[in-house]
């Protein structure tokens, strides 16, 4: 496996590996877990060839947010890198991608006015921009994302077939505990009590997608059934949304949707989680750490 933090030299590589194979890329922040595991093995399935990037991208971190508390763990996620056959990790410093006087932002409308993008304003402008820099260095790839940052997922699409970009942009299911907590690099931040009350995020949209199944249409109803959840267990919502799973709009009370984003974002103790399923079910099957693996 070889490592980088020069972009240049990381772009040559690259290049190198597509002479022999296609490149499969998978961008991280680094706090590796199985969920990155997870997508790193599809990446192997889906090309010859794995990049990975490391790098904790200060420009979509709001002035009050973790930046300088997230975690790192640089020589066990090159471990971890090295575990599932990745060929190339590019783990570059700012300075590297934010040249002095920089002063390009990468930003797609519309798709970032709710959710996540309402709550955390500029956030989507500093994902966009990265990704399209980290995108133009490794070049013609297919590039996997996990679903549990949904939004994320349909913005880079929308990036990509607008920039048309030589990137193909695949979602990957949500990689959950076996209690249901979904996997993510600040669930460390959790101490053990916070860890129990952070499952009711799963189980208010289990809630939730239970009565879609049973026929409950109304976006307000549902809302509901996964907010109650979460103030039971004393967490803080940012919000629930029932959403338009392509426009990532909220839908509207009187509307009677066949498939729906039910989205949440909520505070348990310090620490934001997400979390999100799309109705109904079978195209967001829950993945459980080690199965399937």
């Amino acid at each position: 496996m070889f490592r980088t933090d020069d972009p240049a030299e990381y772009r040559r590589s690259c290049n190198e590996l597509r002479l022999t194979g296609p490149v499969a890329f998978v961008p991280t922040m680094g706090a590796l877990h199985e969920g990155h595991l997870t997508l790193m093995r599809e990446a192997k399935r889906r090309a010859k060839h794995v990049a990975v990037s490391i790098f904790v991208n200060p420009t979509q971190f709001g002035p009050n947010e973790d930046l300088a508390l997230y975690p790192r763990d640089l020589p066990g996620d090159l471990d971890k890198c090295r575990s599932v056959g990745v060929d190339v990790v590019f783990t570059p410093e700012p300075r590297s991608m934010y040249l002095p006087g920089e002063a390009t932002r990468v930003g797609v409308e519309a798709l970032t006015d709710e959710l996540c993008g309402a709550s955390r304003p500029g956030h989507f402008d500093g994902v966009c921009t990265v990704v399209s820099k980290l995108f133009c260095l490794t070049g013609e790839c297919t590039a996997v994302f996990g679903q549990k940052d949904y939004q994320q997922l349909k913005v880079i699409q929308r990036m990509v077939a607008d920039l048309f970009l030589p990137v193909e942009v695949v979602g990957h299911p949500i990689v959950r505990e076996s209690d249901g907590l979904a996997m993510s690099s600040r669930n460390r931040y959790l101490d053990p009590e916070e860890r129990t009350r952070a499952l009711s995020l799963s189980e208010g949209l289990s809630r939730a997608s239970l009565a879609f199944s049973e026929g409950e249409r109304a976006p307000r109803a549902l809302e509901t059934l996964v907010t109650e959840c979460l103030q039971s267990a004393g967490a803080v919502i940012d919000y629930v949304s029932c959403a338009d799973p392509e426009r990532l709009s909220r839908l509207p009370d009187a509307a009677r949707p066949e498939r729906a984003l039910l989205a949440v974002a909520a505070f348990v103790g310090k620490t934001r989680l997400i979390d999100n399923r799309v109705l109904p079910d079978e195209a967001e099957l829950a993945v459980v750490a080690g199965a399937g693996a």
